[in-house]
């Protein structure tokens, strides 16, 4: 959808990601970062934690925002919309994510994608629990049949996004954020590409219940697809 003559560098990009209670992961995932970005992009963390993730965070140079713990969307929503810059790639505070691969991200985005989409389900996605594995390709299952179109990981953590797109499109969902970022750009004709990606284990102990969690993102991606189809 968006054309653009715009090129952009790692100082044009900003880092975000919800935060609670990660205290043993976020030091290498700052150190990921910082590596990948030659320490050149903004680093915004919103908080709910009640360790000492926020003050890492903010020894480390990021931006943080304190909030009470809402749940995963209000937090990636909250440092979504918190970034200055035009270029905005979310991640997981859990070592999960290649941030090496932020070069190429920024490089897609300089293509003309509006969206890039971290697949960690092409590879295989063996590090993650077997159950979790199985619920992301029923979730991709569900959105691609409601859509009509293929869609490969809906609940990835690792995206880029133009700021136009993220600052344009209303975002409802808490839970299934992850899925709403991907499935209403593509419904709205978005250009989007996934990307795929190594997925590691996690640092740190998850936070999302598989079973209820798994309910509100099913939930979330027929919401969405429905009413993107009453929209269009």
């Amino acid at each position: 959808m968006t054309e653009t003559g715009d090129s952009y560098g790692l100082d044009d990009v900003s880092v975000v990601m919800g935060t609670y209670n990660e205290a043993e992961a976020i030091d290498a995932v700052l150190d990921d970062i910082e590596a990948a970005t030659d320490g050149r992009a903004e680093v915004v963390v919103v908080d709910g934690s009640s360790d000492a993730t926020p003050d890492i965070a903010r020894e480390r140079g990021a931006t943080v925002i304190e909030q009470p713990p809402q749940g995963y969307g209000v937090a990636v929503r909250e440092a979504l919309l918190s970034a200055s810059n035009p270029v905005r790639i979310t991640t997981d505070c859990d070592g999960t994510y290649p941030m090496e691969r932020i070069p190429d991200f920024l490089a897609l985005v300089n293509e003309g994608f509006d969206v890039v989409s971290g697949d960690r389900l092409y590879h295989g996605a063996e590090t993650m629990p077997t159950m979790n594995r199985y619920g992301n390709h029923a979730f991709a299952a569900l959105a691609s049949a409601l859509m009509g179109e293929r869609v490969h990981d809906v609940t990835t953590g690792m995206r880029a996004y133009r700021s136009d797109l993220i600052e344009t499109v209303r975002w409802t969902e808490n839970t299934g954020l992850s899925a709403e970022l991907l499935l209403r750009p593509v419904m709205r004709g978005y250009r989007v590409r996934e990307e795929p990606i190594a997925y590691d284990e996690r640092l740190g102990e998850t936070k999302l219940d598989p079973f209820s969690g798994g309910a509100e993102i099913a939930a979330s991606i027929v919401n969405v697809c429905l009413e993107e189809r009453r929209r269009a």
